[in-house]
């Protein structure tokens, strides 16, 4: 059996993270959607009149500061919440570029991301000592979005209380 590499390591990393999410929000009533799946929902193709549902939508896309298709690993949206968060994860277990690229991921949430909140969920600890802190100032110091920076444990507290 020949040794998984790097990139496939992180990728079910990566998914163990995303699990995480799914089941943080089911656990508080969402369905899980595709994006063409919740783009018909909200046309009104399906059931028009009908509520839409707490939804959690996979693979949300939008355009990056560069003009290219951007992927969002979720978007949660709850009518009754008032909520529509964007969610993107990112897990870095050991030395790596995700944390390379903090700046251009904080740079799309201000100015390509529609959403006025967003969650950046990110864990792992395999990354440059001061990119997250850096990360949650340039966060914490705009005042154009609300942008959560969280590890796991901090984004399950968030959705105990938030969702509830």
């Amino acid at each position: 059996m020949t040794p998984e590499q790097g990139g496939a390591i992180a990728n079910r990393q990566g998914n163990i993270l995303e699990q995480q999410v799914r089941q943080a929000f089911a656990s508080h009533g969402f369905r899980e959607l595709t994006f063409p799946e919740y783009e018909k929902l909200v046309s009104g193709a399906t059931l028009p009149g009908v509520p839409l549902p707490d939804a959690l939508v996979r693979r949300v896309p939008y355009t990056s500061i560069y003009g290219h298709r951007g992927v969002t690993e979720f978007l949660a949206v709850s009518p009754s919440r008032s909520l529509a968060v964007r969610i993107e994860c990112k897990w870095q277990q050991s030395q790596g570029s995700v944390d390379e690229k903090f700046p251009y991921l904080y740079l799309n949430c201000i100015q390509a991301m529609p959403e006025e909140e967003i969650i950046l969920l990110i864990d792992g600890n395999g990354y440059k000592p001061g990119a997250l802190a850096w990360l949650k100032q340039a966060a914490a110091s705009q005042d154009a979005k609300v942008i959560h920076v969280f590890n796991l444990v901090e984004f399950l507290v968030w959705a105990n209380k938030r969702l509830r």
